[in-house]
């Protein structure tokens, strides 16, 4: 950086030392600078240049023949998601069929709607792993974010554009690649309306999130700030058309058990009942849920109307969280082998203890995420203590594992 000086200028511009933050001098030619605001109007037209050349052309590169077949991706996601068949079924369609749209001919006479997919299920149950396992699938840019810090415009927290700025992130700011990426919102329940009535006060984090999604879902030019936060009059906006944009919605919806029992009239008077009624699966009323249970819930009926396909994940039973904790790729057993692998220690479990781990588990109604707790409350001392021995093996027991829960206040009974 060159000191300012009276007699320094800008060889761009002439501007003085004085009206700039700093001079930048020349390598090679003396009393040669160039000033920071040069340097800003230099670096954003070559952007604008950058990506006027990436544009051009850039909606024609999707080719219909190197996309996976929904077989192909349900395949794929059978390596991380232990059971969760219809949910990784209704995921493969969408993903393909988005992939068509976007090979689809721009001269075509019919055109093809997108189909936005909202999944409900307990927490635990695969939601945003099915979400982050197809991101590591797709050749489109790919986003995840969470509805629970979005609040309506002007008001404290992130405004609902700043879900597209993930994905202009995802695509290096590539507009033409980010209009034909995937959006995964996270805690979609979260943006319930408060009330059972329209509000008539200000739902700021609610029913007024809700109404800004809608211009999102449907497909609109939205004009994002680059950079996210709050919006300024001065900020170059970038205008992004979420036309080709597939938005997956997940949520918990927990509670929305009794409004599905409470539409199905599965608590009958008298001695006449319908066959059909007790054909109902009370121990799990997710499998029956319906737009208006999510009405009832607090999702106002535009929003619904622009997620077409609703599908469910099952809660994990016993067998389901057994495979989870030592079948996928990435099931958490395998993580602990692999870290006591790389201090040369070999880490084995007993089949009791995993079945203690399964039962601890089922019995705090935390799903697979709960499997995780779990070991890492038994695990911990041994990660601590193995490392500084010369041990090359170490096996878990039921002893062992009772042992480390009682340390870790995970269960007050005495060892049986």
């Amino acid at each position: 950086m060159a000191k300012k000086t009276e007699t320094s200028k800008c060889s761009f511009c002439g501007r003085p030392a004085s009206m700039s933050e700093v001079l930048v001098p020349s390598v090679d030619k003396p009393n040669t600078f160039i000033c920071a605001e040069c340097v800003e109007a230099i670096s954003s037209m070559l952007s604008e240049y950058r990506h006027e050349t990436k544009g051009s052309g850039a909606a024609d590169d999707v080719k219909l023949d190197s996309v996976p077949k929904p077989k192909e991706i349900y395949e794929f996601l059978d390596q991380y998601v232990i059971g969760q068949e219809n949910a990784k079924r209704y995921l493969s369609v969408a993903v393909y069929n988005h992939y068509k749209r976007l090979a689809q001919n721009s001269g075509d006479d019919v055109d093809i709607e997108k189909s936005n997919i909202i999944m409900v299920g307990p927490t635990g149950t695969g939601k945003t792993l099915l979400a982050k396992t197809i991101a590591k699938l797709l050749d489109v840019p790919f986003a995840i974010v969470d509805a629970t810090v979005l609040t309506e415009a002007g008001y404290v927290g992130e405004d609902i554009e700043s879900l597209l700025v993930r994905l202009l992130q995802a695509s290096d700011y590539d507009v033409a690649k980010a209009e034909k990426g995937i959006v995964f919102i996270d805690e979609i329940d979260k943006i319930a309306r408060k009330g059972d009535n329209p509000s008539i006060t200000r739902d700021v984090s609610g029913e007024g999130v809700q109404q800004g999604l809608l211009k999102l879902l449907e497909g609109s030019v939205v004009n994002v700030p680059p950079q996210g936060g709050r919006k300024h009059p001065e900020q170059r906006m970038i205008p992004v058309d979420t036309k080709n944009i597939l938005f997956i919605c997940g949520g918990a919806f927990d509670g929305i058990e009794q409004k599905i029992a409470h539409r199905l009239n599965t608590h009958v008077v008298g001695y006449s009942t319908d066959p059909a009624r007790q054909r109902v699966q009370r121990d799990n009323y997710l499998k029956y849920v319906a737009p208006q249970d999510l009405k009832s819930f607090g999702l106002i009926p535009e929003i619904i109307g622009r997620l077409p396909i609703l599908t469910n994940l099952e809660p994990l039973d016993r067998d389901a969280l057994r495979r989870v904790l030592t079948e996928p790729k990435n099931a958490i057993i395998r993580q602990y082998k692999k870290l006591f692998e790389m201090d040369g220690v070999e880490l084995t479990f007993a089949e009791d203890a995993l079945d203690l781990i399964v039962d601890k588990a089922i019995e705090y109604k935390l799903g697979a995420r709960g499997l995780r707790s779990i070991v890492e409350s038994i695990m911990i001392d041994a990660m601590f203590d193995v490392p500084s021995t010369d041990s090359t093996s170490f096996e878990v027991t039921k002893e062992y594992a009772m042992e480390k829960l009682l340390k870790a206040n995970f269960e007050t009974n005495k060892i049986q």
